[in-house]
């Protein structure tokens, strides 16, 4: 709980991408955005892991055995909601975008499924620290002038 995942790809499960894409176009972040993150990220003096997100629409996934064993089988290093998404709109939408994601919880174990008590729990800990490095990239970039762009889009 606490840790961050900087991802280097998303897997495209949750439908909503497939509007812009065939299934076999990977959802990946702009990498200057993401290399950005990384550096702020360790200046705070923060490890966080890399990988490759699955992106999903279901609900209750958690209680799925077989769906859990995929997610082994793929090494996902997390699960969520957006990420595939962000990803493949903003660049057919010649958007650049990454993602800094917060663990909150741990659904892989029994015990590890989000409650009320353990999401205060992050809130109250992590929350702040990780919207402050999320803005502190940005602030990077502008102040450097980097372009978020990773390849052209013309």
């Amino acid at each position: 709980m606490g840790d961050i995942i900087l991802p280097i790809a998303a897997i495209r499960g949750e439908g909503a991408s497939d509007d812009y894409f065939p299934p076999e176009v990977p959802a990946l972040p702009s990498f200057n955005l993401q290399r950005a993150a990384s550096h702020v990220t360790r200046e705070a003096g923060l490890d966080y892991w890399t990988g490759t997100v699955y992106t999903t629409n279901r609900r209750l996934w958690e209680h799925d055995t077989n769906f859990k064993e995929y997610l082994i089988q793929i090494r996902a290093v997390a699960i969520d909601m957006e990420t595939a998404t962000i990803f493949s709109v903003g660049f057919a939408n010649q958007i650049p975008c990454g993602a800094l994601l917060l663990v909150s919880d741990q659904p892989m174990t029994p015990d590890g499924v989000k409650t009320d008590k353990s999401d205060s729990v992050v809130t109250t800990n992590f929350v702040q620290k990780h919207m402050e490095i999320g803005i502190e990239t940005l602030r990077e970039l502008q102040r450097k002038g980097n372009s978020m762009r990773h390849l052209r889009f013309d």
